[in-house]
């Protein structure tokens, strides 16, 4: 195993855990305050940062060097690491708004997208590492 093989699956770890955890909240939604959904929110914006990054790694081992997440992410979807590369563009674009939703219909909006849009990429982007791992 070369050390950018072990990178990524040492990356992986981090983002397995976050994933877990993002999971974990989705599952309990519907028992969330608001300020566990805020939480929510935050699980979901570092588990997004560790996979961006676990992809990068992962290409760099098969050889692909990208260096910001917009081009990791198009480069993951290019050689089917990402199932929809659109839906990782836009959890791209909306990260960082995620953080500043203080209207209620935004921040619910916000949660909506994380729970039946984004969550399910990130699903699919955990079985892929699995399997590789």
């Amino acid at each position: 195993m070369n050390k950018k093989e072990i990178r990524w699956k040492q990356r992986f770890i981090n983002f397995e855990k976050a994933f877990l955890q993002l999971k974990e909240a989705i599952e309990q939604f519907d028992k969330l305050d608001d300020l566990a959904k805020e939480g929510l929110v935050q699980r979901f914006e570092y588990t997004f940062e560790l996979a961006w990054k676990t992809i990068k790694d992962y290409l760099e081992s098969e050889g692909i060097v990208s260096q910001f997440p917009r081009e990791v992410l198009k480069q993951g979807f290019h050689v089917n690491v990402l199932n929809n590369g659109e839906v990782w563009i836009d959890m791209l674009e909306k990260r960082n708004l995620l953080a500043h939703t203080y209207d209620q219909d935004n921040f619910n909006l916000a949660l909506e997208s994380i729970r039946k849009l984004y969550f399910p990429e990130i699903i699919h982007l955990y079985e892929f590492f699995r399997r590789k791992k």
